[in-house]
């Protein structure tokens, strides 16, 4: 028999922040018992995933060890850590655990893919334990930008570990638990802490955080001195933020409009769950468009500057009946995530153009931060004192530099990418590499990385596409000239003359001396004209196009 090992896998979310997915083990090496904590997504972008609607990690490893998955917990319903978990639950089918209003998100997702709602078992929080295997788990409370966000106790035969998910330090969070030092200092007491997985997010920010309640005084000043209407986006999910805007627009005689499914959804949700026990009250679009512009407030969607958000849709024009004008308000409660600030940019000069006044967090006055600073995250390792940190969520330079601080602390700590399993038994020694990669949403299909759809896309968008017709008769000889089709590519070449015609004489040119062994062989006949095609293209446009060929062949009799 051999020794039980634990062990620790990324397949997401270590080396980048999004996709959160984290598999521990415990038991004999190739038959541990298995957890998987969140199912997260990341966002696609034009220039890599293009057409690509979503994001997820590669659980190939997990699916072949599907029946020794004993649970999947989830932290907390932002997208990056639940996200995926009705696209991938299916295939792995096994028992879920959230807290409340996480549930609530999660059965809506089920719900809209026809899973069943009963496999999401709600749990309270510490001390409230849920058996799973050799694995005995406990969530925390701890504030985040979401309400009932948990950090995990991971109880083994092997020793106890902290998954710190996404926390700060906020004692006054408006919405949601207030973290409580007592708390953690109390779970390290009880046992002490093997390791602890901790959010890096914001390692290289230098000062304490900010509490959620710093912002309640300058946004209801903002708003109090607007003069036209006032549009605020944030996070949908940030449902404190919410209750924030809302009271702000509520002290200054403005009525309030939740504009975007996923808002509205947020705040149904957090009613639901009792996490959220007082909002003002709301109006609709329509009874919006008739309250006087400066008694109005819209609260929308679209901080990140997602083109058929509220906040993009408003930035185009009419949206719902509504619409922007000179001397109105617009606020981004947000921080804008580093590689969406283009679309960003685009709304706020359409904004600006229309002239509405922009204000955007440039100053730290209208948003904080939902993730631990660096002087935060030192006095979390501190009130557990781990044997081992291992740093997540984060890129890798985020890693890297949380794995120094700790260190500097005398705490074993080491940067674990996605798929590098760790034996926790040994320290943080690398027990096998596994091979990760990403799943893609395309419509509503799931598409590996790797199997050429999306590169094939990104092809067609930078070369364009030929589509080239050739028709044999029966002896394999060209009946009539080929005809060609261009798409994304210019109509004339650098001799003037249309491309299309230039490609279709070039062609026909060559089918005409073509030898029969060519001819009968579809294969050779179909690279021949790709590569002529491409060859032309080049001397006459300066790309080498994607090119589809079709062999039409007359049949004798």
């Amino acid at each position: 028999m051999s020794a039980n090992r634990l062990i620790y896998l990324p397949l997401g979310g270590a080396g980048e922040i999004g996709m959160n997915c984290y598999v521990y083990g415990y038991g004999p090496e190739g038959r541990e018992r298995l957890i998987v904590v969140d199912l997260g997504v990341t966002f696609p972008d034009m220039e890599t995933t293009p057409g690509v609607d979503l994001i997820m990690a590669d659980i190939s490893w997990l699916e072949e060890r599907q029946d020794r998955i004993e649970a999947i917990f989830i932290t907390h319903a932002h997208e990056d850590h639940i996200g995926a978990l009705g696209h991938l639950w299916p295939r792995l089918k096994a028992p879920v655990y959230a807290r409340r209003f996480t549930g609530t998100i999660g059965r809506l997702k089920f719900e809209e893919h026809g899973l069943p709602a009963d496999q999401i078992t709600i749990v309270g929080a510490r001390p409230e334990v849920v058996e799973a295997g050799p694995f005995e788990v406990q969530f925390v409370p701890v504030s985040h930008s979401i309400p009932e966000s948990s950090a995990l106790v991971i109880d083994t035969p092997a020793g106890r570990i902290v998954h710190s998910g996404d926390f700060k330090l906020d004692r006054s969070p408006v919405v949601g638990e207030p973290w409580a030092d007592e708390t953690f200092r109390a779970i390290a007491a009880e046992r002490p802490v093997k390791a602890l997985m901790c959010d890096s997010t914001n390692v290289f920010s230098l000062h304490p955080g900010r509490s959620e309640a710093t912002l309640g005084d300058p946004l209801k000043a903002l708003i109090a001195g607007a003069r036209g209407m006032v549009v605020a986006t944030t996070f949908a999910s940030n449902v404190a933020r919410l209750k924030t805007l809302a009271e702000a627009a509520a002290a200054a005689d403005r009525s309030i409009c939740l504009l975007g499914r996923a808002m509205r959804r947020m705040v149904t949700a957090a009613q639901e769950s009792g996490v959220l026990t007082s909002f003002p009250a709301v109006v609709s679009p329509e009874e919006a468009a008739e309250i006087p512009r400066q008694n109005l407030m819209l609260i929308v969607t679209g901080s990140q500057g997602e083109r058929r958000a509220a906040s993009a849709q408003l930035a185009r024009g009419k949206y719902l009946g509504l619409e922007m004008k000179e001397g109105d308000l617009f606020l981004f409660s947000s921080k804008t995530i580093p590689g969406n600030e283009r679309g960003v940019l685009r709304i706020v000069n359409s904004f600006s153009e229309m002239g509405v006044d922009v204000v955007d967090d440039a100053g730290g006055l209208y948003h904080v931060s939902g993730h631990a600073n660096r002087p935060d995250l030192e006095q979390v390792h501190t009130l557990l004192w781990p044997e081992m940190l291992v740093p997540m969520h984060g890129e890798h330079r985020h890693l890297r530099e949380h794995a120094r601080i700790a260190a500097a602390k005398g705490i074993t700590a080491d940067v674990i990418t996605n798929g590098m399993m760790v034996d926790l038994t040994r320290g943080l020694q690398v027990a096998e590499y596994i091979d990760t990669g990403r799943s893609y949403l395309d419509g509503s299909v799931l598409i590996g990385a790797r199997d050429g759809v999306v590169r094939d896309r990104i092809r067609m968008a930078l070369n364009g596409h030929v589509l080239t017709t050739v028709i044999l008769d029966e002896q394999d000889a060209p009946l009539g000239d080929a005809w060609v089709e261009l798409m994304g590519l210019p109509e004339r070449g650098r001799t003037g003359r249309a491309l299309s015609e230039t490609l279709e004489e070039e062609l026909s040119d060559y089918l005409g001396r073509a030898g029969a062994k060519v001819l009968r062989d579809d294969d050779k006949l179909d690279e021949a004209i790709r590569r002529m095609v491409r060859q032309v293209a080049m001397e006459e446009i300066g790309k080498k196009p994607e090119v589809t060929v079709v062999v039409s062949r007359l049949m004798e009799g």
